[in-house]
């Protein structure tokens, strides 16, 4: 079994600030750090430090070779990753002193990845393999549904949510990832706990990994719901902690292991990430997950 990230790439750019910036407003920043990012690289590096090969499929632009070493210095196997001239997507996130975060993005290389681009990696994975997918590339849908007919294990992340991603037909998904706001978006209501019941009514075959923050997770397919308590931390920085609870889950499922363990690995993976700034930077390695585990 394989394991695939068609995934987006970002510089992140981070500024430490005292409260977020409002309209209006010029503020002072505490620090400024560059940083590598973007959704499909912390998931990708998540899957690979839980000890499961991935490949990384996409397009790696200008400025983007730092990304990549990082990269292939986690164990990913960038064999399916071209290059472009076009410039390397990034982000501007501010960062509060509790470890809130606000981020918005610019796809650059993200988004100019084609259906011939799809086509032409899709064309060396089968049916079985898994495929890891955000919403932060270029012609998703056409590649949820190539992913589909090929009858990859589709495993889909909904972030940043968009009205495109409210129109997708999610039959044939194998799991969806949400938080409590992309729930609830996604089914059409307000409620998160009504959008969970809904999406399970609506497609009966769907896999749904709700995060709950603090409340922790909740997973359901083939009619079983499990829960998983969230590990409490002081948290430094939440960027990338739910792509990193996405990414362990998802590599520790293709390695074998139960539901339930995965979850409570997310869980702890994602707890520790918290305690570090950065986002790809902060992603714990099994060995540092299992200890903590173990210590519980």
């Amino acid at each position: 079994m394989k394991v695939v990230n068609f995934g987006s790439l970002n510089i992140d750019h981070v500024y430490a600030v005292d409260h977020f910036c409002r309209a209006g407003e010029t503020i002072h920043t505490k620090s400024y750090a560059q940083n590598a990012g973007g959704k499909g690289l912390n998931q990708s590096i998540a899957v690979a430090r839980s000890g499961q090969k991935l490949y990384h499929a996409g397009l790696l632009g200008t400025e983007g070779a730092r990304l990549a070493e990082l990269l292939s210095d986690s164990g990913v196997d960038l064999r399916y990753l071209k290059h472009t001239q076009i410039p390397q997507g990034h982000a501007i996130i501010q960062v509060e002193p509790s470890g809130q975060n606000c981020i918005f993005t610019y796809g650059g290389s993200n988004m100019a990845v084609t259906p011939e681009d799809i086509d032409e990696v899709f064309s060396h994975f089968d049916a079985g393999d898994y495929l890891l997918m955000q919403n932060e590339m270029s012609n998703l849908t056409y590649m949820l549904r190539a992913a589909v007919q090929r009858g990859l294990r589709v495993v889909l992340n909904v972030s940043p949510i968009s009205e495109e991603i409210l129109r997708v037909d999610l039959s044939g998904v194998d799991w969806l990832v949400v938080n409590e706001i992309e729930c609830a978006r996604m089914a059409g209501c307000e409620d998160p706990q009504e959008g969970y019941e809904t999406l399970k009514q609506r497609y009966p075959e769907l896999g749904i990994l709700l995060t709950l923050g603090s409340a922790g997770s909740v997973s359901w397919k083939d009619g079983v719901e499990l829960r998983q308590c969230a590990y409490p931390v002081k948290a430094v920085d939440t960027t990338g902690a739910g792509d990193t609870y996405m990414g362990y889950f998802v590599g520790c499922l293709a390695q074998g292991m139960d539901r339930q363990t995965a979850m409570q690995y997310a869980s702890m993976a994602s707890a520790i990430s918290v305690t570090r700034p950065g986002a790809a930077v902060s992603i714990p390695t099994m060995d540092e997950v299992r200890a903590a585990v173990e210590a519980l």
